[in-house]
């Protein structure tokens, strides 16, 4: 054997364990096509339709231990409920139960010993090099220890010079894989210009959203959204929404151009991944109020809360009372 040899092979091997340390190791299991396998041993068809055309749906869901010690996923029904809406969106064969996935999960996250955790099921097809339906599917849930998405620190946000797909040829609403190499390009655009996360307009200028987040902006103590339409209407966001209503917070769903957004008062992501986070600036135009002063911080803490099932934070002087959403568990 080479030396040449020789290092090329120890620098895959290294390659591929830094990557695999990352999301899974040796230990790790998943649940594949109803069995529970171990990570290193899942294999998939390399003729899938979903690796060479992106034809594939999935969700991005959370689980936190919560203040009792336990763990529950959040909103899981609502996220296992949109997988199936976009396979069906997508024409992709459907026949698992939100209720045995909820199931499958939860017992993925016990085998893993994992309750702070990023979800992700796939749904992706079979062989098949024609555009013709297919009459079978597949499924994997897989899961990670989870930090946050985005920091911690008020990110410095840049307008992408791409932006969202046409609503008129991808079905926007369903979370498909192909749709995502838009999110992929924006993101890097961005982080190569210094950025920490891009922001995305429509096909008519206005904002849409960021790479895997949907966006909130403050002035005067109202928040405004981008309306449904050329976005996808995210879990969060929805929740988001919840909250305003539980605070009588003001909340406006409309268009709005970006030198609009940029005379904001404040501004946030926030997503299943991104959570809630504060924006610093957008194309280096620094958003004027502290953050810590915001109605956005305090919608950030009470998410928190709801995610962990924790007792309303003391900085809110008592002024937040709530009880946390039902959300479907294993038994």
């Amino acid at each position: 054997m080479s030396d040449g040899f020789r290092l090329t092979h120890k620098k895959q091997r290294t390659f591929k364990t830094k990557n695999m340390a990352s999301y899974y190791n040796e230990n790790t299991i998943v649940w594949l096509n109803g069995a529970f396998v171990k990570a290193s041993e899942a294999k998939m068809d390399f003729y899938s339709q979903s690796l060479h055309y992106g034809y594939s749906v999935f969700e991005g869901i959370r689980s936190y231990k919560t203040e009792k010690g336990t763990t529950k996923i959040f909103k899981a029904k609502e996220h296992y409920d949109r997988l199936q809406q976009s396979a069906e969106a997508l024409n992709m064969p459907y026949h698992w139960t939100s209720e045995e996935l909820i199931d499958a999960t939860y017992e993925v996250l016990k085998r893993n010993n994992l309750q702070d955790a990023y979800i992700r099921p796939v749904i992706y097809a079979p062989a098949n090099m024609s555009f013709v339906r297919n009459k079978e599917s597949f499924i994997i849930i897989e899961v990670w220890e989870m930090l946050p998405f985005l920091g911690e620190k008020l990110l410095r946000v840049f307008t992408s010079s791409f932006q969202r797909p046409n609503p008129k040829g991808f079905k926007i609403h369903a979370k498909a894989g192909g749709h995502y190499v838009n999110s992929i390009l924006a993101s890097q655009e961005a982080k190569a210009n210094g950025y920490d996360e891009a922001l995305l307009t429509d096909m008519n200028g206005f904002v849409a959203e960021g790479p895997g987040a949907n966006i909130f902006y403050e002035k005067d103590g109202k928040l405004f959204t981008p309306s449904a339409g050329n976005i996808l209407t995210g879990i969060t966001r929805a929740t988001v929404l919840e909250i305003c209503d539980e605070l009588g917070i003001p909340v406006e769903e409309k268009l709005f151009t970006v030198d609009e957004l940029k005379k904001a008062d404040a501004a946030f992501f926030c997503g299943t991944a991104a959570e809630v986070i504060g924006w610093e600036s957008l194309d280096d135009v620094k958003f004027p109020k502290q953050w810590n002063e915001t109605v956005s911080r305090k919608i950030q803490e009470v998410y928190m809360d709801k995610v962990k099932e924790a007792s309303p934070n003391a900085s809110q002087g008592g002024a937040y009372q709530h009880t946390a959403p039902i959300v479907e568990e294993a038994v």
